[in-house]
């Protein structure tokens, strides 16, 4: 895609209070919240090093984001920053619009190996306007990157299966969307499960130091053991009810009793 015109990066950043709730079984709140600053913060450190792009704008009403976004030169936009992943997105997206944005990249702020070159790759692979571009998450269902030129051509609307809804909506705006395919900025941090495969890559990010810090592989193994023996004890008391109702007398036999 020609620099010419300005194409910026925007990352919606939910109040980090609500951060990463599938995460509340190993992590408190405050460790939740300090998570979502380190990732946001790999994340800006990444758009920074993508010479490809005009600006970063940060949708966010979450005041330690804001400062973060300040640290890395990036607008800070609070348009429906609070109504949701799809609001803020079209919020911020539009804020750029009117002031000129021929392009926008919407990247999520939990996608801590994202890097400069492979943003850059996407801006690369992005055609002229009319175009769309798209990053499939590592199991195809979400949408962790989009490129639209003009900002508005292919209405967004994120969750579960946005993938395919988004290649849809592009086709049914009469443009044939480019999928590239990403491994870093594909690998979402929701579940511990993505936390342990991120983990085992062993990526140089501050998400990856502050994890370390929390002792997280120590108390993930904590949680599944006592997860393990939480079951066992479920079962246990499942079979010891299905013999107790087993060893009943047919009830012909209890009423001539």
């Amino acid at each position: 895609m020609s620099s010419a015109r300005p194409i910026w990066a925007l990352v919606p950043v939910k109040r980090t209070t609500h951060a990463k709730q599938r995460l509340a079984a190993v992590l408190s709140p405050t460790e939740r919240a300090a998570l979502a600053l380190a990732m946001a913060e790999d994340v800006l450190a990444a758009l920074a090093a993508t010479a490809s792009l005009n600006g970063i704008a940060v949708v966010t009403e979450d005041p330690a984001a804001q400062r973060l976004a300040s640290m890395f030169g990036a607008r800070v936009i609070t348009t429906a920053a609070g109504d949701g992943y799809t609001a803020a997105v079209a919020g911020g997206t539009g804020a750029l619009l009117r002031d000129g944005a021929a392009a926008v990249l919407v990247l999520p702020a939990d996608v801590p190996l994202a890097t400069g070159t492979e943003i850059g790759s996407v801006i690369a692979s992005h055609d002229d306007a009319p175009a769309f571009t798209i990053v499939p998450s590592r199991d195809l269902g979400g949408s962790n990157c989009i490129l639209r030129s003009p900002p508005e051509s292919v209405p967004l609307s994120f969750g579960p299966d946005s993938y395919r809804r988004h290649l849809a909506a592009a086709r049914a705006a009469g443009i044939a969307p480019r999928v590239v395919h990403a491994p870093g900025i594909a690998c979402d941090l929701d579940t511990p499960d993505d936390v342990d495969d991120f983990l085992a890559m062993n990526a140089a990010t501050r998400s990856a130091d502050m994890l370390a810090g929390l002792n997280w592989t120590h108390r993930r193994g904590r949680h599944e053991r006592q997860k393990d023996t939480d079951n066992g004890r479920s079962q246990a008391r499942s079979q010891h009810g299905a013999v107790a109702v087993g060893s009943r007398e047919p009830l012909s036999l209890q009423r001539r009793r």
